[in-house]
């Protein structure tokens, strides 16, 4: 299995290259050449296995060039009692007849983003021994809340790396900014940046193509990678939960092979539900993909017309992992439905650069009309989400799941379409603490966000994970604050370049 550049088709690489490097050089996203298929057999055979085995089945079929010994390293070593509370490592819970909330949230950071997260510092470490032997690796990661901290998680004091992160000022919960401001590890660097999510991932992809600091690092034996969703090592474990989770509802007999479901995604980024996308490429039966967005709905937009356009009012949100207007992954869905057609992304990605907006043609805006449904909804209607399902099932949702709910519910009035559908659950609800105890009708002026949690866990009978609960005695290690152009230099700064 060999990778190519969404910008151009004609470069073959390992899945190891591919993960090293993170972002090709003409500023395209790595995509395998081909979507290798899961058979019937092979589906049911997966029934009664572990979720290991499941990411080991996976991986095997898109990481060709590493061996069995190395795939079953990397699988044991991430998805395991010590990093999850759950050895199911994926929780399913069944709202109703329907409804099935797949927990994404049981790892150390309490994200979905700990599912990639975990795996990806053995997968990039196993990658850089076959590539770049002897080199330094420099992560770097723009964050809009959860991929920050659980990349940090991920790669704190793994030899041969240095992980910096950069987060919008203004742009995450509280809890979030605790999260990755008291960062343990000794190869770690955390800074805000004065801007929003865009502006921290325009600003690394920046670092990626400035030939400058590529040229600095490189006399100091040092290589940069990514830790976000254009790395395909970051991806590729996100396809692996919809297999299981599919298998999973045949094994307890909620569903039969063959039936299709709906997989309902909360995004911005749009790498969860694209990892969706390459699951049912493989054979996961998926009737519909459904694609939801908070008041930042340039996916909603870009769905339902075919035209993206992110000149528009930028909202700050109670579900701020989504405040995010230009969707990098976007890019891999379009590559594949041009059918690969590098000169057409390329113009396309020219124009969103040029002038913040591009339209895809028709048969583009076909398939986008077969494939997925896409909705969106505001703060308030996602407080009353949160109100609603806890009132009504005893479920407490975070702000991003609820986005999910809503546009399900909106998706099934209009269409009367009752497939069984798996809503993916991203975050526990306690990283947003204050927005869901407003949502489920707390009242209290406290400012401290413990002592608001403590009132969360009294009104609704839950409680917050351990991880969360273990930040509230560490020392804030991080302060800094950069302009959006001097990202580069705090890079180097911390590199002691």
């Amino acid at each position: 299995m060999n990778y190519a550049s969404t910008r151009n088709s004609a470069l073959k690489v390992t899945s190891a290259h591919a993960i090293v490097k993170g972002l090709s050089d003409e500023g395209g996203l790595y995509v395998p050449e081909s979507i290798p298929a899961l058979s019937k057999e092979e589906i049911l055979g997966l029934c009664e296995k572990s979720y290991v085995d499941r990411a080991y089945t996976v991986f095997s079929k898109f990481l060709t060039d590493f061996t069995p010994e190395e795939l079953r390293h990397c699988v044991e070593s991430a998805y395991n009692s010590k990093n999850f509370d759950t050895d199911n490592i994926a929780e399913i819970t069944k709202l109703s007849e329907s409804r099935y909330i797949l927990e994404l949230w049981h790892g150390p950071t309490c994200a979905f983003k700990d599912m990639a997260l975990q795996i990806l510092p053995y997968l990039l470490t196993t990658s850089a021994k076959k590539e770049v032997s002897g080199k330094q690796i420099a992560i770097l990661v723009a964050t809009s809340g959860d991929t920050g901290k659980a990349a940090l998680e991920g790669f704190k004091d793994v030899e041969g790396t240095s992980i910096s992160v950069f987060y919008p000022e203004d742009g995450v919960s509280p809890m979030q900014k605790r999260q990755m401001t008291t960062q343990e590890g000794k190869n770690v660097n955390v800074c805000a940046v004065k801007g929003n999510f865009d502006d921290c991932q325009n600003g690394v992809k920046a670092i990626f193509t400035d030939k400058d600091i590529e040229n600095t690092l490189a006399e100091r034996n040092i290589l940069l990678s990514s830790a976000n969703s254009i790395n395909w090592g970051r991806l590729a474990p996100q396809i692996i939960y919809y297999v299981s989770t599919y298998t999973q509802l045949v094994k307890d007999k909620e569903i039969e092979y063959g039936e299709k479901v709906n997989i309902v995604v909360p995004t911005g980024n749009f790498g969860n539900i694209l990892a969706a996308y390459y699951a049912r490429l493989m054979g996961i039966p998926v009737n519909k993909l459904i694609c939801a967005s908070n008041s930042n709905n340039v996916l909603t937009d870009f769905i339902n017309t075919g035209i993206y356009d992110r000149n528009r009012q930028f909202y700050t949100t109670i579900s701020p992992s989504m405040d995010i207007l230009i969707s990098s992954n976007l890019e891999r869905l379009l590559y594949h439905l041009t059918g690969e057609n590098d000169k057409l992304i390329n113009e396309w990605f020219g124009k969103l650069k040029e002038s913040g907006r591009y339209e895809v043609n028709e048969d583009v805006k076909k398939q986008l009309s077969e494939l997925f449904y896409a909705g969106c909804c505001n703060d308030e209607e996602t407080k009353s989400e949160i109100h609603k399902t806890f009132e009504g099932e005893h479920y407490l949702l975070d702000t991003h799941t609820a986005v999910a709910v809503k546009v399900y519910d909106d998706y099934k009035r209009k269409t009367g379409d009752t497939t069984k559908t798996i809503i993916v659950s991203t975050a526990n609800p306690y990283k947003f603490g204050r927005a869901v105890y407003d949502a489920v009708g707390g009242k209290s002026p406290c400012e401290d966000e413990f002592e608001l949690i403590s009132h969360l866990e009294a009104e609704t009978g839950t409680k917050m994970p351990a991880p969360l609960a273990a930040t509230k005695n560490k020392a804030i290690r991080f302060t800094g604050c950069a302009e959006k152009q001097e990202m580069g230099k705090v890079v180097l700064d911390f590199l002691k370049a």
